[in-house]
Parts: C-alpha cells; sequence; structure tokens
C-alpha cells in the first residue's frame, strides 16, 4: 500500500462510492471484503456505510453457516 494510499479518506465517510477506485480500495480495507462483495453490498443495501456493513455481515453469517452444515 502506497504512503497515499495510508492517508486517503472518503469525502462523505457516510456513504460508499463505487465510482471512486481510491474510496473503493479505502472501504475494502477498511471492512475487509473483495470489492466484488463490496459492489455486491452495497447493490443489495444502498451506499450507506452503516447498511453496508451490515449486509456484509449478513453474508459472512451465511456463508459461515453453509460451511457448517
Amino acid at each position: 500500500m502506497t504512503d497515499a494510499m495510508s492517508q486517503f479518506r472518503p469525502l462523505d465517510p457516510g456513504r460508499v462510492n463505487l465510482m471512486d477506485p481510491l474510496e473503493v480500495q479505502y472501504w475494502c480495507r477498511e471492512l475487509g471484503c473483495s470489492q466484488d462483495d463490496l459492489e455486491h453490498a452495497v447493490d443489495a443495501a444502498g451506499d450507506h456505510i452503516a447498511a453496508v456493513r451490515a449486509q456484509l455481515e449478513e453474508r459472512q453469517g451465511h456463508h459461515a453457516g453453509a460451511r457448517r452444515h
């Protein structure tokens, strides 16, 4: 990761902007997810960060549950 990326902060920290590649990288790092997962979460829940976090947690729960069976 470049130093510039480590200093990056989104203009609106309450929303995920999928149109900005730096912001996508930032949110993937912050949320511990892939770009694909981030895009699916935003598609399902909208761009508000709380909704995106909840969607990612729900997906992880479904995936973990599927592995247990």
